[in-house]
């Protein structure tokens, strides 16, 4: 089986706080390092009072330092909101603290409210701006700038977070795809996917030889396919709710959220994201994903998803992990 590794958001739920979530991130952490994933990656979401991860590289170095060999990384440092001798800094301080360990996934999505897009000074930008900040960042780390990067280490391995154009991009950078959503098999006028054209336009590079794709899939199991489903409720309702709130807000239990009365459009709308969301006994959403791993050729998959129920999340973590048949240490 390919490798299989974990992303985690630190989402805060109306019963814990950030702290909270923090240490909970690391807890799994360390559970997913004994289960044998290959990775654990955080995030950078600003503004969103139902996530807690918002600085990855503060994160990456807590939970460096609680682990041991797994490999730890960003699902992605954010480019419209750092210079790119900044991101090149911080990740190079983790490699000289967790040498071999260390990656760095990097993306081009925006504030997702004015507020937060004026706060970090950025309201756009474009694929240009991002391939030539990728230019720069892999410059940085292979010693070809003009600014000498400090502290001078070994290159992190860098990989785009990307759908449609974006891809692309990827591919002309040389650099590995980690790719995901609903749309994921859509095709363009060509008859082209996204991961097709990731592959048409590759440029090998000193980073990766050849393609790399990297299937991103939201997926929660549990003993039996009702309960994995009410545990997919809460990030689903937090999507649905954010339309109204205006925010993605700290996640709910599922039985609060059931006894809602709620409008049709709400409950089409909660249904569709939860039947988005890979769910059930750990043998079907195994069986799900291996056939989107056939079907697009990935080479490694990472897993999303969260719940209101932090048992239920390390219970969902070790029933894959015994699924996909990856190896205890």
């Amino acid at each position: 089986m390919i490798p299989i590794s974990i992303h985690d958001r630190s989402h805060l739920t109306t019963e814990i706080d950030s702290r909270t979530a923090f240490l909970r991130t690391i807890e799994r952490a360390q559970q997913v390092e004994r289960l044998g994933f290959r990775r654990f990656w955080t995030a950078e979401h600003h503004g969103v009072p139902g996530v807690g991860g918002s600085a990855p590289a503060v994160l990456l170095a807590a939970i460096g330092n609680a682990t041991s060999y797994i490999r730890i990384g960003a699902g992605g440092v954010m480019m419209p909101n750092h210079q790119p001798l900044v991101i090149a800094e911080q990740f190079a301080t983790l490699e000289a603290l967790f040498p071999g360990r260390v990656d760095l996934g990097l993306g081009r999505s925006l504030g997702f409210v004015r507020p937060v897009r004026a706060a970090l000074r950025c309201d756009t930008y474009s694929l240009e701006e991002m391939a030539d900040d990728l230019a720069e960042l892999a410059s940085l780390f292979l010693g070809d700038a003009q600014v000498s990067l400090m502290p001078a280490m070994p290159p992190v391995p860098m990989f785009v977070l990307a759908t449609g154009q974006g891809a692309e991009v990827a591919g002309r950078a040389g650099l590995p795809l980690v790719i995901g959503g609903p749309n994921i098999l859509s095709t363009d006028e060509s008859g082209m996917t996204a991961i097709d054209r990731y592959r048409q336009v590759y440029r090998p590079s000193r980073f990766a030889s050849d393609p790399v794709v990297v299937l991103n899939v939201t997926a929660l199991a549990a003993e039996t396919t009702v309960h994995a489903e009410d545990l997919a409720i809460s990030e689903a309702w937090a999507h649905v709710n954010s339309k109204i709130a205006g925010a993605f807000l700290p996640l709910e239990a599922p039985e609060t959220i059931k006894a809602m009365p709620l409008a049709k459009r709400q409950t089409d709308r909660l249904a569709a994201i939860v039947a988005g969301t890979i769910s059930g006994t750990a043998t079907e959403v195994v069986g799900r994903i291996e056939e989107i791993v056939s079907q697009i050729d990935a080479d490694e998959v990472l897993l999303s998803g969260c719940c209101f129920d932090r048992e239920a999340a390390l219970r969902s973590d070790r029933m894959l992990a015994s699924a996909f048949g990856l190896k205890h240490r």
